[in-house]
């Protein structure tokens, strides 16, 4: 391939791509586009969000609060009599020297968990531990999706036990679901056609869970409303890259032994790190695919929303202002992000961006029917029959702050003429209201 064929393709994954419309292409092209749209942006906002920094958060969270999962796993494990066979299955899936270093500490946990000394306090601290980690995986989250409210704190009880207590209940099905195939396939040996499908059948169970445990997350953990459909392919992805991650992160003895003879009996931590770390980075991948691919229309204009001049700036502001202001006066429901950037063809992106300034600017605030709805609408903040182009744009000039130690004195003359100038402009658009637009 020549030097001319390759500017032309890279001119063709950076601009020319983004530029094609529905009516120029055929379904099947347009479904292929769409899917390189969605990996190259996906690419690109996982370096630009720094989600490598956000796992490695995510992994110490994990580090603290992996003891008192486990601990409540083989708890509830015990309690239906099948902690031997959840214990095997995470043998298969961590190296010895971890998986007896990891056991010995959750079963000094559990021993403590029967003291008195443990009662109380302890009990507080191993909860406390668990919904911090779930907490910053929703921040994470969040972040991704441009949410800029997390769960109220009812929700957050709620939702957060509910994973707590479902999460090993899950485990504990799929390790005794693992445990009857297998034996269910050791007395149809004598079948030889039925006898090689379930045996694929009973291999694919860790894939298809951790599939449905990645798709689970990308749908229910960001505080917005995630479509199934846009999530159901990032979470096969992700659970597949998962699990090829750990057969290689089990089978690869040689790095193994050099970590061995450095660290000695603590290796089984900085391996632990490792397995961490590029597991949040897949998940979080994942999620970027997952919100890409559901607001995918919305990066028609990444380059123009990131270097939007002041004057488009302004226009947008006005524009959603207008439409917040012209449902208030109509009396139907508060339009919510999707629905303005929907209605408006603004990119979602830029909609919240502007929306979360206007809630800065105390010009609108957010409405939620009930602690269960997961994307608010919006409503003007100041009575409709004042709030006109003039207030907006004095609102947003005096956005931000303005503690510099400047000699007022010195440029006194440049002052006034700015104030002069905009005092004059703004009275003339005092008298125009966003409702009248």
């Amino acid at each position: 391939m020549n030097k001319k064929n390759i500017l032309r393709w890279q001119q063709f994954f950076t601009e020319d791509i983004w530029r094609i419309t529905d009516d120029e292409v055929t379904p099947v092209r347009k479904k292929i586009y769409d899917c390189v749209k969605v990996l190259l942006l996906s690419t690109n906002q996982f370096m630009n969000d720094r989600i490598p920094v956000r796992a490695s958060a995510l992994t110490y969270s994990t580090l603290f609060s992996i003891i008192p999962i486990l601990a409540i796993l083989f708890a509830i494990a015990r309690g239906f009599g099948m902690d031997a066979m959840v214990e095997a299955q995470f043998r298969d899936g961590m190296m010895n020297e971890q998986a007896e270093l990891v056991f010995t500490w959750v079963e000094s946990y559990l021993q403590h968990a029967q003291s008195g000394v443990f009662i109380g306090v302890g009990l507080i601290m191993l909860f406390f531990t668990i919904l911090i980690l779930i907490d910053n995986i929703e921040r994470s989250f969040n972040f991704i999706w441009q949410v800029k409210h997390p769960r109220s704190m009812f929700r957050k009880i709620t939702d957060y036990f509910s994973m707590i207590l479902l999460l090993p209940l899950l485990i504990v099905i799929s390790a005794g679901l693992s445990i009857f195939m297998s034996t269910y396939v050791k007395n149809m040996e004598n079948f030889l056609l039925l006898t090689p499908v379930l045996k694929t059948l009973v291999r694919m169970i860790p894939y298809v869970l951790t599939c449905a445990m990645m798709t689970g997350l990308f749908v229910f953990m960001p505080n917005t409303k995630v479509s199934l459909r846009h999530a159901l392919l990032p979470g096969i992805l992700a659970g597949s890259a998962f699990q090829a991650f750990q057969y290689f992160y089990i089978n690869s003895q040689i790095w193994v032994s050099n970590y061995n003879a450095i660290y000695g009996s603590f290796a089984a931590i900085p391996l632990f790190l490792i397995w961490a770390q590029v597991s949040w980075s897949i998940c979080l991948f994942g999620a970027e695919m997952c919100y890409v691919s559901q607001n995918l229309d919305s990066f028609s204009f990444g380059k123009e929303t990131a270097n939007i001049s002041r004057r488009y700036h302004d226009f947008f502001c006005t524009v959603i202002l207008s439409a917040i202001c012209h449902r208030f006066q109509e009396g139907k429901s508060p339009l919510t992000a999707e629905e303005i950037s929907r209605e408006h063809k603004i990119p979602i992106r830029l909609t919240k961006k502007i929306l979360y300034e206007l809630l800065d600017m105390k010009l609108i605030f957010e409405s939620y029917k009930d602690d269960k709805e997961e994307s608010g609408g919006y409503l003007p903040g100041i009575d409709i029959n004042r709030l006109s182009i003039g207030m907006l744009l004095d609102r947003l000039d005096a956005n931000g702050s303005e503690a510099f130690k400047i000699d007022h004195q010195q440029h006194s003359a440049h002052w006034e003429a700015t104030v002069r100038m905009r005092e004059d402009y703004l009275r003339q658009c005092d008298q125009i209201l966003l409702k009248e637009l």
